[in-house]
């Protein structure tokens, strides 16, 4: 660490050695040592993504400023990361003035700037600009040539088909909006055309699809679509969407959306933006694209979820709270989507019996929980291992549910499984066979309940062709994959059961089941010293269950034979 942190430090330095506003014809008697250190304090803040430090020591380091691209560039990010947009808008005209250094980011929010004016004419000076300090072959080319689209249309308010770009699925979503702010006849089949595609999960523009259709109040068409749409297995949005519908609140989607609005418009592209940095794990860069988001329609709050999992998944909880708290009771999906994550941070920093506490009383409070909600808090007793618990809110679940629905098979799958783990086996094989029944050859189910009856050396060889048939499905999943090593153990295959529990190892070698699996296979292949390491490493694993870790000390001290 300590060596991180001088190669850091060196680095700072020579940035500081590099900046014109410290050549030598410069008075010496400028340069102060806490300059640096402040600078030096920002930008492991800026690294630890805790905008408000990192301001604060940029501030005390404003002497840094003149010319040096690197202080400008991380002291912006954390102006909007902090959502401090109009500060940031500001500060880039007074470098603009200053003759200092331009960068792409700069030139952004100038255009946000000059969409709230409208002033189209001066945006097509800034996109000129823009074109000049992107970066080809990266999100820069993408953003710069979607927004001169965009910028085009506003001004003209016609369509440009003459580009020769093509995003992909990126420029099939902004054909779509483009032609809603158009108010086009193909707004409808091009939404339409999202949704169902095979191609991936677009089921979030339902919510702007029936946003139009509210808008020109075809009700009964929005009732009837919303009735179809799946109360558990579906997106955030759309469940609010479907809870809006279900309930008339009708009002509630040209309040926070219309494709009329241009801010709106190029709020959602600036989300799809932060979408792309944030999977390339840029979370600095999604930060910054959703913070300008939220501020060209902070009506539109919903896609800060984002922003939490972005700092959730750096492990920055206080940033995270601060984001939750921003989802208020007035929106059911979204409130316990709170509620959920602040559980989840309260198991990381408190304990499981704290965390568990809070969903539960958070719960109560809820009059008349939907099915989903019902169901999450099943998933949670089953992950806290109440399982009794988990098998009465599933069941509640049900009741609201199409018996025939994917759902229903779902949590008929999920129940199954909690009563095998409370050792009741026979309607364990009832729920996991009749989910069977509505989902046929599911192999997540089928491995569930293949692995169940090899645990209780039951239908060996029927559990062996089933997971055979999983396996075909799902070559790539290392539950099944451990399954069916176990089962060509079970018959006394070891070297067919080597190759594949060596394949599931691969793919989960922190998984203690898996690692006690390999090491049964080891020892009756004689291979017993490697037996013996991976029986320890599945007992350093922390998701080791009590029941497993005494049955591997046995097999420490006596070997497998004399069990």
């Amino acid at each position: 660490m300590r060596i991180i942190l001088i190669k850091i430090f060196f680095f700072v330095i020579i940035c500081f050695y590099q900046s014109t506003a410290y050549s030598k014809t410069n008075d010496k008697s400028e340069f102060n040592h806490k300059f640096l250190s402040n600078y030096f304090s920002a930008l492991i803040s800026y690294d630890n993504q805790n905008n408000q430090k990192a301001l604060k020591y940029f501030n005390l380091s404003k002497t840094l400023e003149s010319k040096n691209q690197t202080y400008m560039k991380k002291y912006l990010f954390s102006l909007v990361n902090d959502g401090q947009i109009n500060q940031a808008i500001k500060q880039i005209k007074f470098w603009k003035n200053n003759k200092d250094p331009d960068f792409f980011e700069m030139d952004i929010l100038l255009l946000v700037d000059e969409l709230n004016r409208k002033d189209f004419e001066k945006s097509k000076i800034i996109l000129s600009n823009l074109k000049d300090l992107k970066n080809t072959n990266t999100y820069e080319t993408v953003i710069y040539e979607t927004l001169k689209s965009y910028f085009d249309l506003f001004d003209k308010k016609k369509l440009d088909n003459e580009s020769e770009y093509n995003f992909g699925r990126l420029s099939i979503i902004t054909n779509a909006f483009q032609n809603c702010y158009l108010d086009s006849k193909k707004t409808n089949s091009l939404f339409l055309n999202l949704i169902n595609s095979p191609d991936g999960d677009y089921s979030r523009y339902l919510f702007f699809y029936l946003a139009k259709k509210i808008k020109e109040k075809e009700y009964e068409t929005a009732k009837q679509i919303s009735s179809t749409i799946d109360p558990i297995a579906n997106g955030l949005l759309v469940l609010q969407t479907k809870y809006w519908v279900d309930n008339l609140d009708f009002e509630k989607f040209n309040k926070i959306f219309s494709c009329e609005n241009e801010k709106h418009l190029l709020s959602e592209f600036f989300f799809l933006i932060a979408n792309l940095y944030s999977s390339d794990e840029e979370y600095n860069y999604s930060n910054f694209y959703l913070n300008i988001s939220n501020y060209l329609n902070s009506n539109f709050y919903y896609n800060l979820t984002l922003l939490f999992e972005n700092y959730f998944i750096i492990e920055n909880y206080d940033a995270s709270r601060k984001i939750l708290n921003k989802f208020g009771n007035r929106d059911d999906m979204y409130n316990w989507y709170k509620i959920k994550n602040i559980s989840k941070i309260l198991y990381i920093q408190e304990n499981e019996t704290r965390s568990l506490r809070f969903v539960e009383s958070k719960f109560n409070k809820i009059k008349n929980p939907s099915s989903k909600i019902i169901f999450d808090m099943a998933n949670i007793y089953k992950r806290s291992k109440k399982y009794e618990k988990a098998i009465e809110f599933y069941t509640k679940a049900m009741e609201q549910l199409d018996e025939m629905s994917a759902s229903y098979a779902d949590i008929l799958y999920r129940r199954g499984g909690s009563y095998e783990r409370i050792k009741k086996y026979k309607q364990s094989d009832i729920d996991l066979i009749n989910s069977l029944k509505i989902v046929p050859n599911d192999p997540y189910v089928t491995n569930y309940l293949a692995y169940s009856w090899l645990e209780r050396n039951h239908k060996i060889d029927e559990a062996l062709n089933m997971l055979k048939e999983a396996y075909e499905q799902k070559k790539n999943d290392p539950y099944i994959i451990d399954s069916i090593g176990w089962a060509n153990y079970l018959i006394k295959d070891f070297q067919k059961a080597e190759k594949y529990l060596l394949r599931a190892l691969e793919l989960m070698p922190n998984d203690p089941i898996v690692n006690d699996h390999y090491g049964d296979i080891l020892w009756m292949l004689d291979k017993k010293i490697q037996a013996r390491y991976f029986w320890n490493n599945a007992l350093k694993q922390k998701e080791i269950e009590k029941e497993m870790k005494k049955k591997i000390q046995e097999k420490l001290l006596n070997g497998i034979s004399n069990l």
